[in-house]
């Protein structure tokens, strides 16, 4: 049976799985490597295809749970790691072949994008067979890259601002045989690298960034033209070239690097880039430098929405048409300057760990905003202005949806004035607040059938919806949602055999207003509420997001002192089943309060006094203090997040 099948007694139930991944785009924006199972559980397919082993994500939050880590989780799925490495070296291979080009392709993660540990050691480890290296922009990511990379023939790309001690760490890099480029970003690097490389008798190997007048689409565009932070102006790449060649060290200048932006949705705008960056790296070679690499930076996209289009959040082409794009242009490009092909260096790092990680979170409540049950009448003693406003109730029709809505509107604002006044009471105004919700519902419900939709309703479905309460940080875990409005997938991870029948958006349990989710990715644009079930009594109700790996952990922040999640990578094996490699529990209380500069073992001891106190003033019993104790004791070692 397939995994996709549906049972009869769901069909019976008017909803089926495969309606759940067509309502989420689950085949969209997973890539093949999610799916529904029978049961309505999520499922993760090890290498993306529909035949592949695949584990329900239920069945790891329940090895999750039995293993003490709570909610939330980022969930980390080794396998899909390894296939995006996988994928972005072979459509490169293929792409060379394709196309004839006469070099290879090397692959550079950049370490911001995803500094964890665990992360890093498995690229290192599976990109070895791909000589998959490193691109860093500190002295800390450069620390990194060279304990982990044990294969000598992968890069490692210096960018970012460098002191001596930076070039140094680089040079004894090259003297044990690693191939480790710095990249120029301002002319006053150079003196630099010159000096230290004098001074430790190893000559460099130099890479040049150049500044692009490619406009592309995308929340990066900024990263090219001449206002860009990076990057050598024409004049200053001459001037660096010049002052190269006055120091006999023109020959160390191999590599140029021109990074167009982080997820450009359009591949039109790619073609464009590298095509210009081959006039650079042509020029550059006629300038007598030997040249051989062209790193092209980042740029490749993350579908969020799975809509294939050039929208901010999408992308227009997939991985193979990126490749061919690339190597064909350059191909053409220096066929016709007569300039040997060089090795082709991206750095790809969104499109190589997004699709690796989710968050998961248990919902905690929500705030329902259904009408309550309307009164057969309205009471006797209510306010008169409550007459008509009841009475719109049994007026609603497709017709006079708009009329409707104002009346409802118009009346309800008006007890709430009265209500400011103290000429209407507290139950008066509660009962106008439901009675013109009633209203809303009902229009919205009739809208569904419209043909057309007055532009003041068009919002309706947004201001009718619920909030479900994730127990999640978004500061924390999601920041690019707050901060530059980023769209992930949103969905539950089961119960996708029955119909949701809410719509809601999503708030975090931080005290601030900005901590919600109420933009989510759709195959058709990103929507304003998230279809989602009801909750059960009883019942834990859990929802992942998706596409996280990228930046979403490096980025976080302490607001309201919620550390850091539990984190799990898990490894699906070729029988369809699983087995935990790593496990990290999160931040305790204790932790967070170290990260802002307290004592945890001072604030016990203050937390002590003021107890004792308490007791020498006859305000609690000695029995009491104990209890307090242990309780403060158990909080400082506790998880930073809801706990059951």
């Amino acid at each position: 049976m397939n995994r996709l099948d549906t049972p009869a007694e769901s069909f019976a139930q008017g909803w089926s799985p495969a309606q759940s991944a067509d309502l989420y785009g689950i085949n969209a924006w997973g890539d093949g490597h999610y799916g529904v199972g029978a049961n309505g559980d999520l499922l993760v397919r090890a290498n993306g295809t529909p035949d592949s082993a695949s584990v329900s994500v239920m069945d790891i939050v329940r090895g999750m749970a039995a293993r003490g880590l709570d909610m939330p989780v980022v969930l980390r799925i080794e396998n899909l790691l390894d296939n995006s490495i996988k994928g972005l070296n072979e459509a490169f291979a293929a792409a060379i072949a394709e196309e004839g080009y006469n070099n290879h392709y090397r692959g550079v993660f950049p370490i911001k994008v995803n500094q964890q540990c665990h992360v890093i050691e498995e690229i290192a480890a599976f990109g070895r067979r791909y000589h998959h290296g490193f691109e860093v922009g500190s002295k800390a990511e450069l620390v990194v890259a060279l304990s982990q990379l044990q294969d000598h023939d992968s890069l490692i790309i210096c960018n970012g601002f460098k002191d001596a001690e930076f070039v140094e760490l680089g040079l004894y890099a090259r003297q044990i045989g690693v191939d480790c480029f710095f990249v120029l970003e301002t002319p006053n690097e150079l003196p630099i690298v010159l000096e230290r490389s004098q001074a430790l008798g190893v000559e460099p190997l130099l890479g040049v960034r150049i500044k692009s007048a490619v406009t592309v689409d995308g929340h990066w565009k900024e990263d090219h033209s001449d206002r860009s932070i990076f990057g050598l102006g024409t004049t200053a790449l001459l001037g660096v070239v010049d002052q190269l060649r006055q120091a006999g060290m023109l020959h160390c200048l191999q590599l140029m690097h021109c990074h167009l932006g982080s997820q450009i949705p359009n591949i039109r705008n790619i073609r464009s880039g590298v095509l210009e960056a081959c006039r650079f790296y042509g020029g550059l070679i006629e300038e007598g430098a030997p040249m051989g690499y062209l790193d092209l930076g980042g740029g490749l996209a993350v579908d969020y929405e799975g809509a294939r289009t050039n929208s901010t959040h999408s992308m227009n082409y997939r991985l193979q048409e990126y490749c061919v794009s690339v190597v064909a242009t350059i191909r053409e490009s220096l066929d016709q300057m007569e300039v040997p092909h060089p090795v082709i260096v991206t750095e790809s790092g969104r499109a190589t760990v997004a699709d690796s990680s989710m968050l998961l979170f248990n919902v905690l409540d929500v705030r329902d905003h259904r009408p309550g049950e309307l009164p057969a009448q309205l009471p006797a003693e209510c306010h008169e202005l409550l007459e008509p406003l009841f009475a719109v109730t049994g007026l609603v029709t497709l017709e006079n949806c708009q009329e409707c809505y104002n009346d409802a509107l118009y009346y309800r604002d008006e007890i709430r004035e009265l209500f400011r006044h103290g000429q209407a009471s507290l139950r008066d105004r509660a009962l106008a607040e439901n009675i013109a919700l009633a209203v809303l519902d009902q229009i919205q419900g009739l809208l569904k059938q419209a043909e057309r939709v007055p532009p003041e309703l068009e919002n309706l479905a947004e201001l009718l919806s619920d909030i479900y309460y994730g127990n999640f940080s978004l500061f924390q875990s999601l920041p690019d949602i707050w901060a530059i409005d980023q769209v992930f997938p949103v969905m539950p991870i089961h119960r996708l055999d029955e119909r949701p029948e809410r719509e809601a958006i999503v708030a975090d349990i931080t005290c601030d207003r900005d901590g919600k989710i109420d933009s989510f990715a759709s195959v058709d644009g990103p929507r304003k509420t998230l279809p989602l079930h009801p909750l059960k009594s009883g019942e834990e109700y859990y929802l992942g997001v998706f596409l996280v790996g990228a930046y979403q952990e490096t980025l976080g922040d302490l607001h309201n002192l919620f550390g850091d999640t539990n984190v799990v990578s898990v490894r699906i094996n070729e029988d369809g089943s699983f087995h935990f490699v790593r496990e990290f529990h999160g931040d305790s209380i204790a932790d967070v309060l170290t990260y802002v500069e307290y004592n945890p073992a001072i604030i016990q001891e203050q937390l002590r006094r003021i107890a004792e106190d308490a007791v020498n003033a006859g305000k609690i019993s000695v029995a009491t203090r104990q209890q307090m104790l242990t309780a403060f004791r158990a909080s400082l070692n506790g998880y930073t997040y809801f706990e059951q």
